[in-house]
């Protein structure tokens, strides 16, 4: 092929690609790229920009920056404990609503319905639920003799809370693992059962090997979404507040990381001090998405490679 064509055919694959690059440099590069500026500048909004080098960076790790430790306390227990336990409570709800009951689609309806309801909204009617002295819920407990909580106004069940609402809020998770279930062939489960395995043998040695690619792709996305969740902190515990004015529940015990990002930057309009936390986030997303690639290969079995890989 001439050189003539060959540029031909470039331009023209550039011309029909043209959108697609042109929306992921205005949306996402040239963004990154000023974040990455803006993290060593002392920049707030309507100030000017001063060049202070790492500074940002040095104030977080050194503790001069008193909330970057403790959100990103909160940030690691909630999404180390939320995002296994999603795992698991999806997959296993996921295989009861894959089996031949009755109603079978009203329970799958009832299960994917929270995720219709805005984040936001169902923040709000968690918070009214959950209020420690006239909530439902803990008058509910208290009419069966059962013990009451503080729920979202007590720092040691804050984070366990935002859990049991992403829980509630697991439909997504649960469509693609039924998803996934659905796909794993019959005659698999038929061979088991002429071997004489039972449904534990058929879980062990087809549902969980075949589900594998699923689980792996639901724990990569559980995590990048456990990093960034924001919505629950600033809706459900925007009530608590610290001496300084920062928000963050109980004793900034629901400080998670976004939350925090998002006081610097548009409470306290230190967008360089942001720019630089987004920058440690970029960096630990990217981290974590790298090593759960790496042991991916240790238990991730794709049909027909013939291996594990």
């Amino acid at each position: 092929m001439s050189s003539t064509k060959r540029l031909k055919r470039l331009r023209t694959g550039l011309l029909f690609t043209s959108p697609v690059l042109l929306g992921y440099a205005i949306f996402i590069l040239i963004p990154l790229i000023f974040t990455i500026v803006l993290s060593f500048s002392d920049y707030t909004i309507g100030g000017k920009f001063e060049w202070i080098g790492l500074t940002n960076f040095i104030d977080m790790f050194s503790g001069k920056d008193m909330f970057f430790f403790p959100s990103v306390k909160a940030t690691f227990y909630y999404v180390f404990l939320s995002v296994p336990l999603i795992i698991v409570f999806s997959f296993f709800v996921a295989i009861l609503l894959n089996q031949n009951i009755k109603a079978k689609g009203f329970f799958r309806g009832v299960f994917y319905l929270p995720v219709v309801i805005p984040l936001a909204s169902a923040g709000i009617i968690w918070m009214w639920l959950l209020q420690p002295d006239f909530g439902v819920v803990n008058y509910l407990l208290d009419a069966v003799g059962l013990p009451t909580s503080r729920w979202l106004t007590s720092e040691n069940t804050v984070i366990p809370t935002f859990i049991l609402f992403a829980l509630w809020n697991s439909g997504s998770t649960i469509v693609i693992f039924l998803a996934g279930l659905q796909s794993i062939p019959a005659h698999l489960y038929e061979a088991v059962e002429i071997d004489g395995g039972n449904a534990w043998r058929k879980l062990i040695h087809i549902t969980i090997p075949m589900s594998s690619p699923i689980i792996f792709f639901n724990g990569v996305m559980g995590f990048i979404n456990g990093f960034q969740t924001f919505v629950q902190p600033a809706v459900m515990t925007s009530g608590g507040t610290a001496t300084n004015g920062a928000m963050g529940g109980p004793n900034n015990a629901s400080l998670l990381y976004v939350l925090y990002l998002y006081q610097n930057a548009f409470k306290f309009s230190k967008m360089g001090a942001a720019s630089a936390n987004a920058v440690i986030l970029f960096v630990v997303t990217i981290v974590f998405t790298l090593l759960i690639f790496k042991f991916s290969k240790s238990f991730v079995h794709y049909e027909g490679d013939g291996k594990r890989s």
